[in-house]
């Protein structure tokens, strides 16, 4: 007889569960400590999650990005932002908004870069908390749990995914990972935090949090500047809270669709100095 035959029944019946059903049963059996080890817990009433995702040129990768955040097992709605994709990726979005009722999908009139996406994704946002996903697969949504668990306990109203705390990576570029710890090193020096992964795509944030924020950056300055703005609210009279969790990463190469370059690290050097001296 296989070992794990006689929790069969159970494990069947667990599955098909609501969420927070399934949490109390294997808190009961596992220990509400081990539990919240894995990401395991409850959600309050009505809780949800705004995942915003920007999109340009990424039919490659789409359909599987999607399949991949809607399988978290957590309530979410997912705003994807077009910016102008010159690719198939238009009509798999459209697609897409009419396969799920918890998708909604905006169009941008131009090419305006990822900030700008964002900065649009954010106000359709209905969530209780809210991340950023990039549409390739270097991020892992199943890592959703544990980047929002700091907010959920009201420990963080921002959350960083630090890809360099600990968690698994795949090996690539030496330059790139160079210039990220040198941004974030200048990037901490001028706002006063102790980051350790600026760059990070994954953040999280209340959802009033980012939506009071009057953000600018079309292009990949948004996290410099956002960066820049949560650590004012820090010092300020808001007292803003911010978590690091640590992340895997699985980079791209150029050849697999990788945008970033020279000209965005750049970029986000002198968006350093801007926010800090002005908005």
């Amino acid at each position: 007889m296989p070992l794990f035959e006689p929790l069969s029944p159970l494990l069947e019946s667990l599955a098909a569960a609501p969420h927070n059903e399934r949490v109390a049963v294997l808190e009961k059996l596992l220990g509400q400590a081990a539990c919240r080890q894995i990401g395991l817990y409850p959600f309050p009433p009505g809780w949800k999650l705004s995942v915003v995702i920007p999109v340009y040129n990424e039919e490659r990768w789409l359909d599987g990005l999607v399949k991949r955040v809607q399988a978290v097992d957590m309530p979410k709605e997912l705003i994807l932002v077009n910016d102008r994709s010159t690719d198939g990726t238009p009509a798999i979005l459209d697609r897409i908004a009419k396969e799920y009722d918890n998708v909604r999908v905006f169009h941008q009139p131009k090419n305006m870069g990822k900030g700008a996406a964002l900065r649009e994704g954010f106000k359709h946002c209905t969530g209780d908390a809210v991340i950023v996903q990039d549409a390739d697969w270097e991020y892992d949504p199943a890592e959703y749990p544990k980047l929002v668990q700091p907010i959920l306990d009201g420990q963080a109203d921002v959350v960083f995914g630090s890809r360099f705390i600990g968690e698994k990576h795949r090996v690539l570029y030496f330059w790139h990972s160079l210039a990220n710890h040198g941004l974030t090193l200048l990037s901490n020096i001028f706002t006063d935090l102790n980051l350790t992964d600026m760059e990070t795509c994954y953040k999280v944030f209340r959802r009033e949090v980012i939506q009071s924020l009057d953000l600018k950056s079309d292009r990949f300055g948004f996290e410099p500047e956002v960066t820049a703005k949560v650590a004012r609210k820090v010092k300020g009279q808001f007292k803003w809270r911010v978590f690091e969790v640590p992340i895997s990463y699985s980079g791209r190469t150029y050849a697999e669709g990788k945008k970033i370059g020279l000209k965005d690290a750049f970029n986000a050097l002198w968006c350093i100095i801007r926010f800090k001296l002005r908005d």
